[in-house]
């Protein structure tokens, strides 16, 4: 089971705002900034699970977060690209991954693969 999880960008107010708007659909929220570190964490429920760094040698990561449902993963795909990503994927089933598995992918402006995902225990395509 994971705690947290952690990622490198090139410019942490680029970052903070991307993140801000891209994953507020899911749920997530900024929870903590630490300035002197040049670091935030956002999560839910008060507790930063996903932690965002600024540091020279960033290295492209891919994060998949977990929707509630599929018009959430269709609001996350919305406001990232509102927000500076790039389309990687737009909203849909994957059902070569599962049948259920509705998705959507956006490349942050540092090369990040950043997903949101819906198991739908019931899939309509």
């Amino acid at each position: 089971m994971l705690d947290h999880i952690g990622m490198y960008v090139s410019d942490i107010e680029r970052a903070k705002s991307f993140f801000i708007s891209a994953l507020k659909p899911l749920g997530y929220e900024l929870l903590r900034e630490l300035p002197e570190w040049s670091v935030i964490g956002l999560g839910a429920d008060n507790k930063p699970d996903f932690w965002v760094s600024q540091r020279e040698d960033a290295h492209n990561v891919h994060v998949c977060f977990a929707a509630a449902d599929k018009r959430a993963v269709d609001d996350f795909y919305e406001q990232a690209i509102a927000a500076g990503g790039l389309d990687n994927g737009k909203p849909g089933y994957r059902t070569d991954y599962s049948p259920g598995y509705y998705a959507a992918f956006v490349t942050d402006q540092d090369g990040n693969n950043i997903e949101a995902v819906f198991h739908d225990p019931a899939p309509t395509q």
